[in-house]
């Protein structure tokens, strides 16, 4: 199975999907006895999959002397999905936030497990629309997350800006690259990562599996701030 088979079954399509979504591509108008026989599939078999995929939106037909002939939609019919089902959760949140809302007691102190603990810092920050410090940096929460450049650049286009203290061992990590935030070196080894902005604590473990605690109070953000500007002042500029 070819590279591009295997990603368009990570995108939502079945082997045989993939496939003849792919020999479409490359032969542009063909009937499905044609198909059938280039992508090596039986012809029934081959024409369910062609409903299939006309019902995705990946796959149109013309009439050329009383046969269809069938073609590729444009790549970009992939991303409907996950459109509309993007449309239907935005709609979909305001109601669960207003039940959020009328909770007798509100959590303080959420803990995840795993990579959607990571991303749930990201979209806090850009809800929170604050500033942050952070202190016992690695940069794995950037390498580890396939979407963080995304993310890095949407927080530097809202200006929102950082200051970062990190060990001089990872001078020259890619996400120093991004001119809102700050470094200083400070030579001191950290597996945690603490961040802190607005009144949330972010503590992050990036080991085998991920581990994120998020406290949500202004005395504790206050207070960890309060550390992070003495580490600040300690530490050397690159």
């Amino acid at each position: 199975m070819s590279n591009l088979e295997e990603n368009l079954k990570k995108a939502g399509l079945t082997g045989n999907e993939a496939r003849i979504y792919l020999e479409l591509l490359q032969r542009g108008s063909i009937n499905g006895s044609q198909l059938a026989n280039k992508a090596g599939l039986d012809r029934t078999l081959t024409y369910q999959v062609l409903n299939n995929l006309i019902k995705k939106g990946l796959v149109n037909y013309i009439i050329k002397e009383h046969k269809k002939h069938f073609e590729a939609s444009s790549p970009n019919n992939l991303l409907n999905p996950i459109k509309e089902k993007k449309a239907f959760i935005e709609d979909l949140i305001p109601e669960l936030k207003n039940l959020e809302k009328a909770k007798d007691t509100i959590n303080e102190v959420s803990v995840y497990e795993g990579k959607e603990g990571l991303r749930a810092t990201y979209m806090l920050w850009l809800e929170e629309k604050a500033t942050f410090c952070a202190f016992g940096s690695t940069g794995r929460l950037y390498d580890v997350l396939y979407e963080s450049p995304r993310i890095a650049k949407e927080i530097e286009k809202k200006g929102l800006k950082g200051r970062v203290v990190i060990n001089p061992k990872y001078k020259g990590h890619k996400m120093m690259q991004y001119k809102n935030l700050h470094f200083k070196f400070l030579d001191v080894d950290s597996e945690a990562t603490t961040t802190v902005f607005g009144e949330v604590v972010c503590i992050h473990l990036i080991k085998e599996k991920p581990i994120v605690i998020i406290i949500k109070n202004k005395y504790i953000a206050e207070s960890y701030r309060n550390y992070f500007e003495f580490l600040w002042k300690s530490a050397k500029d690159f």
